[in-house]
């Protein structure tokens, strides 16, 4: 098992690597390798290259690396938190919280003629995160078929897409192109002043992870067992969720609601390790969360190049046929 692992650690970090390069390489303008060289040699260099590598490129590539792992790890918490493989931040509605309380403040930030500063979105983003998942929770205390959990999940989502939409009905003309380029989901406006504050707070809710990662291996043998051994199942709860929903907030206040990567990324992992240690699902997560992304946006911007795609549409293409199969695999053990 560990040499599987340690395999797939390695495959990991050389995709990543790979992906860094054909991202830095090629898009809607492709780059030659001694060009590349001299650009790298010369951060500051003022030709329009050295500003497409240092100012657009290498910001959109650590947000993708960043933002990926986030949005993978917040799924696999909320899996480990539902105890079930299709919970995820976009499917239980949670990033559609987010997307509508960030709306709403840029639609006020315009109204009322103020200054929308990216903490502001990262602080309205985790209180829509937070408030969808402790819907989710109480219906959960209420329903124990998961099914209907997800189905009332997908319903919050709705919900939450139907008043954004009402809100950019009534929004300034140069308001609706903001809310819709960024609802569709992008890495389109990454900034060294994004990447500032995104690394923090992922690595913050990383660390976190793996703090929690004990009690999150007690907690998936059940709630009784885990009071058994002493653990305070409230407290622990209510970690996870702040953990869970600050992931899935950072994710959407700087690229929007991202579909499937929280839901296939945790599964082809676990699918493919075969382990229930938490803490390689945390690191291994992480990782192919940043290469599904890195991998995803890629495409996003090179496939109709210079048209951009938003990443969900990519993201979609590829997760949705893993939760597909996920499904049958599933129901075909329950009969």
């Amino acid at each position: 098992m560990k040499r599987r692992v340690g395999i797939l650690y390695f495959i990991l970090i050389v995709s990543i690597v790979f992906l860094v390069v054909l991202n830095l390489f090629w898009g809607s303008s492709s780059i030659t390798a001694e060009r590349m060289w001299e650009i790298l040699r010369h951060p500051q260099s003022a030709d329009l290259y050295g500003v497409i590598v240092w100012e657009i490129r290498i910001p959109r590539i650590v947000e993708a690396i960043f933002l990926g792992g986030a949005l993978a790890l917040a799924g696999y918490l909320l899996q480990s938190f539902f105890a079930n493989p299709i919970a995820g931040p976009y499917v239980l509605g949670i990033s559609s919280g987010a997307k509508l309380f960030v709306a709403i403040l840029m639609v006020f930030s315009y109204e009322l003629a103020f200054s929308m500063s990216s903490m502001m979105m990262v602080i309205a983003s985790f209180l829509g995160s937070c408030v969808a998942a402790l819907f989710v929770i109480a219906v959960a205390k209420r329903v124990r078929n998961m099914a209907v959990l997800i189905v009332c999940g997908v319903m919050i989502g709705y919900v939450c897409s139907a008043v954004t939409e009402l809100l950019v009905s009534f929004a300034d003309d140069s308001n609706i192109v903001n809310l819709h380029n960024w609802s569709m989901g992008s890495f389109g406006a990454a900034s060294w002043t994004n990447v500032r504050i995104i690394i923090p707070v992922v690595c913050l809710g990383f660390v976190c992870s793996v703090l929690l990662s004990k009690g999150i291996s007690v907690y998936l043998f059940g709630e009784t067992y885990a009071s058994s051994v002493g653990m305070n199942i409230r407290l622990f709860r209510f970690c996870l969720i702040v953990v869970s929903s600050l992931l899935s907030a950072i994710v959407t206040a700087f690229a929007g609601p991202i579909s499937f990567v929280g839901i296939a990324v945790p599964h082809v992992v676990r699918t493919v390790t075969k382990t229930g240690s938490t803490k390689t699902m945390i690191l291994a997560s992480f990782l192919g969360g940043s290469a599904f992304c890195l991998l995803c946006d890629w495409i996003a911007r090179y496939l109709f190049a210079p048209t951009e795609l938003s990443i969900s549409t990519i993201t979609a293409v590829f997760g949705a046929p893993i939760v597909i199969v996920m499904l049958m695999q599933k129901q075909g053990r329950k009969s």
